[in-house]
C-alpha cells in the first residue's frame, strides 16, 4: 500500500508539470485556434535561461524567478509580434507548421547557445525532503502541486470575472464578431501568448528542480499534448486536470508494469477516454481539430 502511495504522489508532482504545460497548450488554442507545437521547447528554453542566471546570481532563487519570468514574457511577446502576428489570416495548417519549425529552431538553438550535456540547476530551494506520513516529498514536489492548484484557481478566476478573460472567450467563441464588438483579436492572441509563455516557464523551472537541465526536456510537450486532449484541447482548466491523470497513469504502469510501458501509457490513455469522448473530458462538442 505504502508503494502504491508513494507512486500517486509522484505521479501527481510529475502530473502537475504536465498540467502546467496542457494548460498553456489550451490557453494558445482557445485563443487563436492553433496548436503551438513548440510549447515543450519554450519551457527547455525558460529552464536554460533559469540555469544561466542560477550561475550569474550564485543561485539566488528570487532573482532567479524575477529574471526567468521576465525572459519567458519577453519570449511570448517576440513570438507572438514577429513570428505568429504575420500568419494572422494565413490558413490553419500553415500556421501550425510554422509553430513546428519554431520548435525545431529552439531545440538547434538551445545547442548553439549551451551545449548538450545536462546540467543540474541549483537555487538552494527545493531539494529539501519533507514526510508526509510515511512518504517522503521533495519540497519542489510540493510546490509544483501547490503551483497548479494557484494556476487553476487563476485561471478560473481571469475567465470568469476579468474583462481580458471574457475577451479571450468571446474572441475563441467568434473571433470576427468580437473584432466587430470592438475587441482587439491582435491583443488577445499576444496575452494568450505571453501567459502561454509564463506557465511553459513555470513548468520548466520546476522540471529542472525535479530533473535535469537538458536539451531532452522538450519531450515534456510531447508528455503533455496528450493531456490537453484528454481534458480538452479547448479547456484550460480540463487540461490541467488531464496532466495530473496522465502523470498518475504513467507512474503506476511503470511501478506495476515496466518502466519502457510509462512512454506510451499516455496515449493509451487518451485513446480509451476518445473513443468514448471525442472531445475530451471537458471539451466543447464543436470544435475543429488540428
Amino acid at each position: 500500500m505504502q508503494y502504491f502511495i508513494d507512486q500517486v504522489i509522484s505521479g501527481v508532482a510529475i502530473g502537475s508539470i504536465y498540467a502546467l504545460v496542457a494548460m498553456g497548450f489550451a490557453l494558445i488554442y482557445k485563443a487563436t485556434g492553433l496548436v503551438n507545437f513548440a510549447q515543450g521547447e519554450m519551457s527547455m528554453i525558460t529552464a536554460y535561461i533559469a540555469w544561466t542566471i542560477a550561475g550569474a546570481a550564485s543561485g539566488n532563487p528570487w532573482l532567479v524567478v524575477g529574471g526567468t519570468l521576465l525572459a519567458a514574457v519577453a519570449m511570448g511577446l517576440l513570438i507572438e509580434r514577429l513570428i505568429m502576428r504575420p500568419m494572422l489570416g494565413e490558413p490553419v495548417f500553415a500556421t501550425v507548421m510554422v509553430t513546428v519549425g519554431l520548435a525545431v529552431i529552439l531545440r538547434s538553438a538551445t545547442l548553439l547557445i549551451w551545449d548538450p550535456y545536462p546540467h543540474k540547476l541549483n537555487i538552494g530551494v527545493g531539494s529539501e525532503i519533507l514526510h508526509l506520513g510515511q512518504s517522503g516529498v521533495r519540497s519542489a514536489q510540493l510546490a509544483v502541486m501547490a503551483t497548479l492548484l494557484v494556476a487553476v484557481a487563476g485561471f478560473w478566476a481571469f475567465f470568469r470575472f476579468s474583462r481580458i478573460g471574457k475577451a479571450m472567450r468571446a474572441v475563441a467563441s467568434d473571433e470576427r464578431a468580437a473584432q466587430l464588438m470592438g475587441i482587439s483579436a491582435a491583443r488577445i492572441h499576444a496575452v494568450a501568448w505571453v501567459a502561454s509563455s509564463i506557465i511553459a516557464g513555470i513548468a520548466g523551472v520546476f522540471l529542472a528542480l525535479l530533473y535535469d537541465v537538458s536539451p531532452s526536456m522538450y519531450h515534456v510537450g510531447l508528455k503533455a499534448f496528450p493531456a490537453t486532449i484528454l481534458g480538452g484541447l479547448d479547456s484550460v482548466l480540463g487540461s490541467g486536470l488531464g496532466g495530473v491523470i496522465i502523470g498518475v497513469a504513467e507512474n503506476l504502469a511503470a511501478g506495476y508494469l515496466a518502466p519502457s510501458v510509462k512512454e506510451i501509457t499516455g496515449f493509451v490513455v487518451i485513446i480509451i477516454v476518445l473513443m468514448i469522448r471525442p472531445f475530451g473530458l471537458f471539451g466543447e462538442h464543436e470544435i475543429e481539430r488540428v
